[in-house]
């Protein structure tokens, strides 16, 4: 029976959309996760052939869990995982288990902010950056950097947006440097900020060659954090646009050699040049999939999935439209009570998707990272603008209805801190 194993999934977004699409192309389906809660709601999860509890952070664990499978009679053709920072850890596995095409080294220098940096310092794509380092010291480092303060201040191996920090003066660098250390960091990136418009593209790479096969207009709101509020998937554009980020995005994946995988960069375009803010090796979660098979009938799970398999994939557009993803904040902390609109929404023309993701008592906060995006509302139109109108004033049909707590401000700070 041949069988692809991932490690750690959400329960949506393009992570769950990669094992309905292992379903799809027959493979029998095998989730390793950490989430004792998915267990308690198997029935959910009925694309998952076989689900099993396991530590993803324990190496030893995991091949024991793979030996086990083995040992049942399932020819293993792949490991995979589409969840940081289990991307490396996977592609490890399957070349240790498998024949696999793709190699670990590029995914893990794609991993580590810092390790990606130095691989490409020098190149014009990428911003200054400097690493401060736990014992170091921390006045010495603050005084070199005055000059080139605005700084962004991030973990090296986190990508969440609660570890992306806005240091605009040497006070709140300090602060923020500090408050990453807590983190278990032993080291903290600051990179110079860069003004611009931001752009995420998805890669796939396939004996070498690099298909850019979506980019990305994002729409960035500063909270207390910069969260992506919004996502413009670009059916067309200028032909000098395209060919510069191209160039710079190919200049970057071959610093890393990668000769197969998934990719996403995001990059912002700064005074006519192109700059590298980060990439991971994976397609970006969320919604993503969703948007590029709407906007051209490419399902880039699916065809990640052929190429660890050493198959060629369909990347061939059946249609070109483009997409808007407005997503949904709340502006005031309280619990759920009930969400109302949804179906307002979904019937608005245009509207190809309404994805509400909190339940009925789940206690909701203005946005401190990506994961207080409560959902999404996904347009299309052949015109940019329309998309963006109908994602946003069908958007506004949703209304959560939200409890307030009795809580003190001080406990929510407590609470907040765990």
């Amino acid at each position: 029976m041949k069988t692809l194993i991932f490690i750690g999934s959400n329960k949506s977004g393009s992570s769950r959309e990669a094992i309905k699409a292992a379903e799809r192309l027959g493979f029998f389906t095998v989730l390793l996760t950490d989430r004792e809660l998915f267990l308690k709601q198997r029935l959910e999860f009925p694309d998952v052939h076989q689900m099993i509890l396991a530590n993803l952070t324990d190496n030893d664990q995991l091949i024991e869990k793979i030996k086990e499978i083995q040992t049942q009679g399932k020819q293993i053709v792949a490991i995979l995982s589409f969840i940081d920072p289990f991307v490396h850890v996977a592609a490890a596995l399957s070349k240790e288990f498998c024949s696999s095409t793709v190699s670990p080294e590029p995914i893990q220098l794609m991993e580590d902010k810092i390790l990606t940096h130095e691989l490409l310092k020098g190149l014009p794509v990428s911003p200054y950056f400097a690493k401060y380092t736990q014992g170091n010291s921390l006045s010495d480092f603050i005084r070199e950097q005055k000059e080139d303060l605005p700084l962004v201040v991030k973990s090296p191996i986190s990508t969440g947006s609660k570890d992306v920090l806005f240091a605009k003066n040497k006070k709140k660098l300090k602060k923020a440097i500090k408050k990453l250390l807590k983190k278990e960091n032993e080291e903290v990136l600051v990179e110079e900020y860069l003004e611009g418009p931001q752009y995420l593209i998805e890669a796939l790479v396939h004996n070498g060659k690099v298909h850019i096969v979506a980019i990305i207009e994002q729409e960035i709101t500063f909270f207390k954090r910069f969260i992506v509020t919004g996502y413009c998937l670009l059916a067309d554009m200028e032909k000098s646009f395209y060919n510069n980020l191209s160039k710079a995005v190919n200049t970057i994946l071959e610093q890393f050699e990668m000769k197969n995988g998934a990719c996403h960069l995001e990059m912002r375009l700064v005074n006519g040049e192109w700059k590298l803010v980060e990439v991971n090796p994976r397609i970006s979660g969320g919604a993503m999939n969703r948007m590029i098979e709407i906007a051209c009938g490419v399902n880039l799970v699916e065809e990640t999935i052929k190429v660890f398999l050493g198959q060629e994939p369909n990347l061939v557009k059946r249609y070109n439209q483009f997409v808007y993803t407005h997503y949904l904040t709340v502006d005031s902390r309280g619990e759920l009570m009930k969400v109302t609109g949804k179906n307002r929404c979904s019937r608005t023309p245009g509207v190809e998707e309404v994805f509400i993701k909190p339940k009925k008592g789940k206690i909701l906060q203005t946005p401190l990272s990506m994961g207080d995006r409560y959902g999404y509302v996904i347009a299309s139109s052949k015109v940019k603008e329309e998309a963006i109108k109908i994602a946003k004033e069908s958007a506004t049909e949703i209304k959560f209805h939200l409890k307030p707590l009795e809580i003190s401000e001080k406990r929510i700070r407590e609470r907040r801190g765990k």
